[in-house]
């Protein structure tokens, strides 16, 4: 993986915004709740991964001290398999030990891909949230993991 992990500004969100768009439409988070995630700092961390001046991927996290929730991953599909996606979930999930027992998170039932990486980085299936994804009306897989 040639990408490094940072911390996401607010200078970020128009890459980030083109990929939520490449990536999740019509289930795009806007502009409006990026800057809410961004402003919340003591509960939340935002990560882009970036290959000299192109943002590659993002992610984030909610983290209290009961629990966390992994809040969004994407990576650029051009760089998808580089191992983009892992290295941000690994940043999160190292996050989300420092700070809450249990890590939860959903994915859309029909992200096989990203389903397998959870799997691999010890999240199990735990139920379904019928019509989640909105307004495609995606199911989402709800997943869970404890604190190794």
């Amino acid at each position: 993986m040639s990408a490094r992990l940072r911390p996401m500004r607010l200078a970020d969100l128009d890459a980030v915004l083109e990929l939520e768009e490449q990536l999740f439409a019509p289930d795009t988070w806007t502009r409006a709740m990026y800057r809410d995630e961004l402003a919340r700092t003591d509960t939340r961390s935002y990560l882009v991964a970036e290959d000299g001046d192109r943002v590659v991927g993002y992610a984030g996290l909610i983290a209290y001290d009961d629990e966390a929730h992994v809040a969004t991953i994407g990576v650029a599909e051009d760089r998808q398999g580089e191992g983009i996606g892992a290295a941000l979930l690994d940043a999160l999930l190292a996050e989300a030990d420092r700070r809450s027992p249990v890590v939860l998170l959903e994915v859309r039932a029909d992200n096989e891909v990203a389903q397998g990486l959870y799997r691999r980085r010890g999240f199990t299936e735990i139920g379904r949230r019928p019509r989640y994804y909105q307004p495609s009306g995606t199911d989402a897989v709800v997943m869970k993991r404890e604190r190794l």
